[in-house]
């Protein structure tokens, strides 16, 4: 008798990592990862009680490529890397990150949680940010987010005009980035003259 096939528990995150590039993470089920392995659902089950447990894994594995992706970038601009870091995620991943903004917030939640406060942190570390209180970096992040999100899925989804293409995109954010820092810089400037001129202030 042939010997049944092993399989690490990193082989099969990989496996189901694979499907879900190609077809979706909620395209993951035990039986296709086995199949993909070339083995029965049984090796599966020794590491993974449920389907659920793969795809949390998968989930990490996302945003542990997220990172690397960010890391990569070392432009000296830690928010603009950020920006960055999303439109080349979208355009290598499209299928994973549609689903992800457009598939319900079940995926996002996990993603979100494991991607954590990183991201302050990362704005915290750029000059053009110096003085933003950690209430003022997340409204500016927010904005940014709403206007990426877009901007990536017309790119991901080869939406945008033929002339737009990545070196145009970046440029895009580029632009948007510096009107979102300077309106939250100009509203910070009247909410500190305000507070100076209100009654009973010194």
């Amino acid at each position: 008798m042939a010997p049944k096939p092993k399989f690490t528990k990193q082989q099969i995150i990989d496996a189901a990592f694979d499907i879900a590039v190609e077809t979706g993470i909620g395209s993951i089920t035990i039986r296709k990862v086995a199949e993909r392995l070339g083995s029965s659902i049984a090796p599966i089950y020794v590491n993974f009680n449920e389907v659920e447990e793969l795809i949390s894994e998968v989930i990490r594995r996302i945003a542990d490529l997220s990172r690397e992706m960010l890391d990569q970038q070392q432009s000296g601009e830690p928010f603009r890397d950020i920006g960055l870091a999303s439109l080349r995620f979208a355009r290598a991943y499209s299928t994973i990150f549609k689903e992800m903004l457009l598939g319900g917030n079940q995926y996002m939640e996990s993603y979100n949680q494991e991607m954590g406060s990183m991201l302050i942190t990362q704005m915290r570390e750029d000059q053009a940010l110096a003085g933003f209180s950690d209430d003022e970096l997340g409204q500016i992040l927010l904005k940014m987010r709403i206007f990426q999100t877009g901007l990536s899925v017309m790119l991901s989804s080869d939406l945008l005009p033929p002339s737009i293409q990545e070196e145009q995109a970046i440029a895009l954010l580029d632009s948007v980035a510096e009107d979102v820092i300077r309106s939250a810089r100009i509203r910070q400037q009247e909410t500190s003259v305000s507070s100076h001129d209100s009654p009973g202030s010194t």
